[in-house]
């Protein structure tokens, strides 16, 4: 299940200093991903469940919280006990999520095993497909998803790589007018743009990071549609 460990983060969990736990498995095989090994549910095992509680207890006093990404972690049917254990040893936990599963957010929510979620907005409707590597992608999911952190019940951002070849003017106002309409009167609260960065971790090469003035553009694009937009990694 736990296939990677960054021992600590300022910049994973906002406002904490944390660790970042990456569980194997993915249903979405996006072009540009930089944790493309940790696709398949075969992936290497680090450690064990019970040494990871062991390294937790370790920082009790030294981390604020956990952040839980992926892969994509609400897959596993065993996350709310996981997370709950978690919780019990004193951790705040913020969750990394593309939204696929609405149904195991939920129940994070409102069993409040979840501090803070991060959930991946890919790309507007029509291209959605063309940025999950899924030609059939069904939208409807993560629109659920949406719609729930929009409730306002666990904090929340929205967050989207923008990749040249993926993304562009047209695509952005689309984006912004599908979120901004899915709760009738209500904006969404923080979306962070983040540029592309190439690794040798990354499923498809030849894709680039947009220019820093095509990032500005697209912000002031996006604007409208948000109580707040910020470009995250200038």
């Amino acid at each position: 299940m736990i296939s990677g460990l960054q021992k600590m983060t300022l910049l994973d969990f906002p406002g904490k200093v944390a660790c970042t736990v990456f569980l194997r498995g993915c249903n979405l095989r996006c072009p540009y991903c930089h944790n493309s090994h940790l696709f398949s549910d075969k992936a290497e095992t680090i450690m064990e469940n019970k040494d990871f509680f062991r390294f937790l207890e370790s920082r009790k006093g030294l981390l604020d919280g956990v952040c839980v990404s992926g892969g994509e972690p609400t897959l596993y049917e065993n996350l709310p006990s996981f997370l709950k254990e978690i919780k019990a040893l004193g951790f705040m936990v913020k969750l990394d999520t593309n939204g696929t599963k609405p149904e195991m957010v939920k129940m994070l929510i409102e069993n409040e095993l979840v501090d803070y979620i991060a959930i991946d907005i890919k790309s507007c409707p029509d291209r959605y497909g063309e940025a999950t590597g899924k030609d059939n992608f069904d939208i409807s999911q993560t629109e659920e998803t949406i719609k729930l952190l929009m409730e306002g019940k666990v904090q929340y951002e929205f967050r989207t790589t923008v990749v040249e070849q993926l993304h562009d003017a047209e695509c952005m106002l689309n984006m912004g007018k599908w979120l901004s309409s899915l709760v009738p009167g209500k904006k969404p609260s923080h979306l962070f743009l983040q540029s592309f960065i190439d690794r040798d971790t990354v499923l498809f090469s030849g894709l680039s990071s947009p220019d820093e003035s095509d990032m500005e553009k697209f912000a002031e694009i996006l604007s409208p549609f948000f109580d707040k937009v910020t470009i995250r990694n200038r």
